[in-house]
C-alpha cells in the first residue's frame, strides 16, 4: 500500500535506559493493574479516503515520496559522512572494513543514538521537512507538534563480525494505555525491497493487542514502560487469529507510519542484499499532549544533545548520552555535542518542545 507525497490535508521520569525488559505470557484474569489505565489520546475511525484508512485497518501505511528520491540520497550521504567521521579505516565501498572496531558504537538494534548524532544538523533538517510533518498533522488534526529525539539506523549488510539479529516482536505501547496514543515513523533513505532491511510487522495486530493483554496476561504485571515483547506463545495467539508477518517495502524518500500497538521489529537484509539500510526514526504528536513536566524533561534532553524513545510527548527516557565500549568504558571518541550544529529556528525549537506555540 502506498500514497503520494503529502497527505490530503502520566508521565514517567527521565532515566537512563536499562537493558531490554522482556514481558512474557502470564495468566490471571482476576488480577488488577497496579498502575492507572490511560484512555486513548485520539480515535481514528474514517473512512477518510486517504492513508489514514490503512492506519485504521492495517495499523500501518506507506506515504510515497514524502521527500524526493534525490533528497533522500543527499540525506543518506550526510549519514554516511557522519559514520565515516571517526578517523577509522572504514570505507563504505569496501565491505572488508565493515567491522565493529571501525564503527562508532552501535546498539543491538543497529541504531546509532550516541555521539550527539540525534541532534546533528542533517537529522534536524530531515525532521523539519514539510513532507514528513504533514501526514502527522493530518492524523492529529493540528500543526502544533513535537517530535521524538530518535536515532538513525545504518545497517551494513552481511557483516562477517555480526550475525543478523533474530526477530524481536514487540509493541511500543504499555498495556496500561488503551486505544491509539502514538504513531511511529521511519523516514526511508534507502531502498527497502524484499531482500533488504526494513520494518517487519503483523498487519492488523494493533486491533487485537488489547484483547491479548486482557485475556492472556496477568494485569497486575502490567508496567508503565512503553514496550512489551512477545514470546512464541504470544505470537502464536495472534497468528491463530489470522495475523501474518510482512516486511514493508518502500523506496528512498518514502515515510512508513505505524500504530505503536502494531507488533513489529526491524528486519535485517538477507544474504542476497547489498543495500546499506539507512533510515531515521521520527514520531510527532500534539504539543498539547505533553505535560509541563514532560516538556521540562524534553528540554533537558535537548540541551544535553541526548536521545529519547520513539515517543515525542511522553516517556522521556534519556538515552545515548555517553558512548560506551563493550567493556563498559567511555569511548574516547565520545562527542558531547553534534559534529555539525543545526540552526535553532523557531520551527526547530517548537518541534523540540523547547519553545511554546
Amino acid at each position: 500500500m502506498g500514497y503520494s507525497g503529502s497527505a490530503s490535508r502520566q508521565h514517567t521520569p527521565a532515566r537512563q535506559r536499562p537493558e531490554h525488559e522482556y514481558y512474557y505470557d502470564h495468566y490471571d484474569h482476576h488480577a488488577q493493574p497496579t498502575h492507572p489505565v490511560r484512555p486513548a489520546a485520539i480515535k481514528l475511525e474514517g473512512p477518510y479516503g486517504d492513508f489514514r484508512d490503512d492506519l485504521v485497518k492495517q495499523g500501518y501505511t506507506v506515504i510515497k515520496s514524502a521527500i524526493s528520491p534525490d533528497q533522500a540520497k543527499a540525506y543518506q550521504q550526510k549519514a554516511f559522512d557522519w559514520l565515516a567521521s571517526f578517523n577509522t579505516p572504514l570505507d563504505l565501498a569496501d565491505p572488508s572494513t565493515w567491522k565493529a572496531e571501525n564503527l562508532p558504537v552501535q546498539t543491538k538494534l543497529n541504531t546509532f543514538e550516541s555521539y550527539s548524532v540525534v541532534h546533528e544538523k542533517f537529522m534536524w533538517d530531515l525532521r523539519q521537512e514539510d513532507g514528513i510533518i504533514e501526514p502527522f498533522s493530518e492524523i492529529w488534526g493540528t500543526d502544533k507538534l513535537v517530535v521524538s529525539f530518535d536515532s538513525v539506523n545504518i545497517t551494513l549488510p552481511n557483516r562477517a563480525d555480526k550475525p543478523a539479529r533474530s526477530p524481536w516482536p514487540h509493541v511500543d505501547q504499555s498495556p496500561l494505555r488503551q486505544g491509539l496514543h502514538c504513531i511511529q515513523g521511519i523516514i526511508n533513505l534507502s531502498q527497502a525491497g524484499p531482500e533488504d532491511g526494513s520494518l517487519a510487522l503483523y498487519p492488523a495486530s494493533h486491533a487485537l493487542v488489547e484483547e491479548y493483554f486482557r485475556t492472556q496476561t496477568d494485569e497486575s504485571s502490567w508496567k508503565p514502560e512503553d514496550r512489551y515483547y512477545f514470546g512464541k506463545e504470544g505470537i502464536k495467539w495472534f497468528e491463530e487469529r489470522g495475523c501474518k508477518p510482512i516486511k514493508v517495502q518502500a523506496d528512498p524518500g518514502d515515510l512508513i507510519l505505524w500504530d505503536s500497538r502494531s507488533i513489529h521489529w526491524g528486519a535485517e537484509q538477507t544474504p542476497k542484499s547489498d543495500t546499506i539500510r539507512t533510515v531515521v526514526y521520527a514520531a510527532y504528536a500534539p504539543a498539547a499532549l505533553a505535560s509541563a513536566d514532560t516538556l521540562k524533561q524534553k528540554k533537558h534532553v535537548f540541551e544535553k544533545f541526548g536521545a529519547t524513545t520513539h515517543w515525542p510527548h511522553d516517556n522521556m527516557e534519556l538515552r545515548g548520552l555517553h558512548a560506551k565500549l563493550p567493556d563498559g568504558q567511555l569511548d574516547p571518541r565520545n562527542r558531547d555535542r553534534p559534529r555539525e550544529m543545526p540552526e535553532y529556528t523557531d520551527k526547530l525549537l517548537r518541534l523540540a518542545g523547547v519553545k511554546a506555540y
